[in-house]
């Protein structure tokens, strides 16, 4: 819950990084996954929503 409210300080470079940030550890996931191995399978969709909070929160900026 606190990264969320994180989330919604950050200025707009800030979010751009960290959506990059989370990008590629989406993308080596994605790997790990198609090897079998993933310790945390949750992970992705976590990732996943995250990247898309950082969108909804630059969209909401303007």
């Amino acid at each position: 819950m606190a990264k969320k409210k994180e989330d919604k300080k950050l200025t707009k470079d800030q979010a751009e990084k960290k959506i990059m940030s989370l990008k590629k550890d989406l993308f080596n996931i994605r790997f790990k996954k198609v090897n079998n191995q993933v310790n945390n399978p949750a992970q992705y969709s976590e990732i996943k929503k995250s990247i898309a909070r950082l969108y909804t929160t630059i969209k909401n900026s303007k």
